[in-house]
């Protein structure tokens, strides 16, 4: 039991993180039928940026506070992210916007593996160490421990479920993205500028990205020009797990698969005899993809069909 509760929260730190990444890719999904496999890269130009806007700033100014320097780090490396974001979707997308759909998912491979190569050149391919900004020592719940950065990627997911879910709902950018999910052309008579609401959706999706790469990197404390590729793949499983194009969905999807990877890659050595170890987590993501794809193609809340505006 010591075991398991801290396990589950390492699964909910984990599924945050996930969560926070399967937003974007629902999102834009929700709009333009798109999945943004470039997703993952933002995540990491995201956490590189931090780090280095970071590195800068205990050179220049290390009185400042580690909080400080990490909330200044996230607002430029979303910056940063969101335009990224933005340039992807215009110079790369938006011309294949009435293409068959394969031609936009392969150019979306070509743009994540671009970005790849670009953020080596720039970063070099070493790993780097991620500075703990925030306090390390941990609090206890029962047998378990959690530290101040794990809290605070938790409080950030909800955070962002609540404020995604007010933008969309309430709000008259949201009521132009259900339209625009529903409709372009028709939104488009009415009044919407589809062109503004994707780009809109992509910057969002990319400021969610970012700081879930900053969150990544802070919990484990490395970063590098490779790590956005497998934690994009997942989130990618979570959103079609929680039912992609459902911001709900996407968050519980996220929430599950972190658990049932933390989880299992507890118990994975004792279920197998010792055959398969900790390092073989990675499946678990998959084999929950096959699983949901084959009994449940919707996913566990189902496809979102846009609201009338």
């Amino acid at each position: 039991m010591d075991i398991l509760l801290q396990q589950i929260i390492n699964g909910l730190v984990l599924g945050s993180m996930y969560a926070l990444i399967a937003l974007g890719y629902t999102m834009v999904y929700g709009i333009i039928q798109l999945i943004n496999f470039a997703h993952g890269e933002v995540l990491m130009v995201g956490a590189l940026t931090s780090w280095s806007c970071i590195g800068l700033m205990q050179e220049a100014m290390p009185y400042l506070p580690g909080w400080l320097m990490l909330l200044i780090a996230t607002v430029i490396a979303c910056v940063v992210a969101a335009t990224l974001n933005f340039a992807i979707e215009k110079i790369a997308y938006r011309p294949l916007r009435n293409s068959p759909r394969l031609a936009p998912l392969i150019t979306a491979i070509g743009v994540s593996i671009l970005l790849q190569t670009l953020a080596m050149i720039i970063w070099k391919p070493n790993y780097k160490a991620y500075p703990t900004l925030l306090p390390s020592i941990p609090y206890e719940i029962g047998t378990a421990v959690i530290t101040p950065t794990q809290i605070l990627v938790l409080a950030v997911t909800v955070v962002a479920l609540v404020t995604l879910m007010y933008l969309v709902n309430y709000t008259k950018l949201g009521r132009a993205m259900r339209a625009t999910a529903e409709n372009p052309r028709v939104a488009a008579l009415m009044g919407v500028k589809p062109d503004m609401v994707i780009s809109a959706t992509f910057i969002i999706g990319a400021v969610l990205a970012a700081i879930a790469g900053i969150m990544y990197a802070s919990n484990y404390g490395t970063a590098h020009h490779t790590m956005g590729f497998l934690p994009g793949l997942k989130a990618f499983t979570a959103a079609v797990f929680g039912g992609i194009g459902n911001l709900a969905g996407a968050v519980v999807g996220g929430l599950l698969l972190g658990l049932i990877e933390s989880i299992g890659s507890g118990y994975i050595g004792d279920l197998t005899g010792g055959v398969l170890g900790s390092q073989y987590t990675d499946i678990f993501a998959f084999i929950v993809l096959i699983i949901i794809l084959t009994l449940r193609p919707s996913g566990l809340l189902g496809e979102r069909v846009a609201d009338r505006a």
